[in-house]
């Protein structure tokens, strides 16, 4: 009898130890172009005289909290009432915004800490990262200018980078990126988006070349498509379709921008796929202790989002200011989610 009890005892603690070897912690991420998250004060070394009290947009306090409770939403309805764990966000103005947003703002209960950039942008636009301090561990942060080589080039967002521990103890690269605009025309301003990807490719192969398994996601608000040349041809980040490599770069999006309505910004009655996550090889890899689940990533255009597009038909992302006019919606962006796998033992 004690024999039995003794295999039975051995039995289930194999069980119990194989299921904590494959068990898994879910991990959200999210990306979003908030659409000029501007306080009301006047920074004096930047152009930022739209967004105060009296100026074009006649921002004001009422505006700026009621657009901070709004995004506060977003992210709460993308995490399914939980927090994400990375939330990336580009057009915000500085710092500060992500202060009140994070401390001040209805989302303060979810206890993001968070980094930003402090870029040469004219009008002060900055990218930031918020992160869940128990399930991604801060290592290192850095951010990179982007020096643009055309000769009447304004001054643009800086890539910011966060390497921090996942609780499995793998080590996460996340690049939060915002490139220049196509302000001017899209062939016309392409140079600044090729020069954007070209140091986002040396800085992605620089960890290629140092860490024996690179674990990269990159997210932004990329102003070209995923076919476009800087992220296609420059940047390299392949169709999902490719043979995997680890040291690689895929979109998460290139093998579905031929879908109807499909898009994260609508210009003109078109679609564009412009919010984009583009990740290593391993992230895609079943065998990995680090994975996409199910190597998905997906555009949030819930309706309370949306609005009804009169002229151009369907529907439209319901967004805070049309021109000078404020309509109290969210962005002119959808946000983008994936979830990673983490193997926990």
């Amino acid at each position: 009898m004690k024999r039995k009890h003794l295999l039975l005892s051995l039995f289930c603690f194999s069980i119990l130890s194989c299921s904590e070897i494959v068990a898994q912690e879910s991990f959200r991420i999210m990306f979003y172009n908030v659409e000029n998250l501007f306080d009301t004060k006047h920074d004096s070394l930047k152009n930022d005289h739209d967004f105060l009290p009296g100026g074009f947009m006649n921002w004001n306090n009422w505006k700026y909290w009621e657009k901070q409770r709004n995004i506060g939403r977003v992210i709460t309805a993308v995490g399914e009432m939980q927090s994400p764990a990375l939330v990336g966000l580009c057009e915000i103005e500085n710092d500060s915004v992500i202060f009140d947003l994070t401390k001040r703002s209805p989302i303060r209960s979810q206890e993001y800490d968070y980094i930003t950039t402090n870029s040469p942008d004219i009008r002060g636009i900055d990218v930031a990262l918020l992160y869940q301090r128990h399930l991604f561990k801060l290592l290192e942060k850095n951010e990179y200018e982007l020096v643009l080589s055309g000769k009447d080039a304004h001054p643009t967002r800086n890539i910011l980078h966060a390497v921090g521990q996942v609780v499995s103890g793998d080590t996460l690269d996340v690049f939060v990126c915002h490139f220049p605009s196509r302000y001017g025309g899209q062939l016309e301003s392409e140079g600044g988006r090729i020069d954007a990807s070209k140091l986002l490719r040396d800085k992605a192969d620089s960890l290629f070349s140092v860490r024996k398994d690179a674990y990269i996601i990159i997210m932004g608000d990329f102003n070209d498509h995923p076919d476009n040349k800087s992220i296609n041809q420059v940047l390299k980040a392949r169709s999902l379709n490719y043979h995997l490599n680890k040291n690689e770069l895929y979109n998460m999006f290139l093998n579905r921008i031929n879908e109807r309505d499909f898009g994260t910004l609508k210009y003109q009655g078109q679609w564009n796929v412009l919010d984009q996550f583009i990740v290593s090889g391993n992230l895609l890899m079943k065998e990995n202790s680090l994975k996409i689940n199910n190597n998905e990533a997906h555009i949030f255009n819930a309706d309370f989002l949306t609005e009804k597009d009169e002229k151009y038909g369907g529907v439209r992302p319901y967004r805070t200011n049309l021109g000078p006019r404020y309509i109290g919606g969210f962005s002119d962006h959808f946000p983008i989610f994936m979830d990673l796998n983490i193997g926990v033992v």
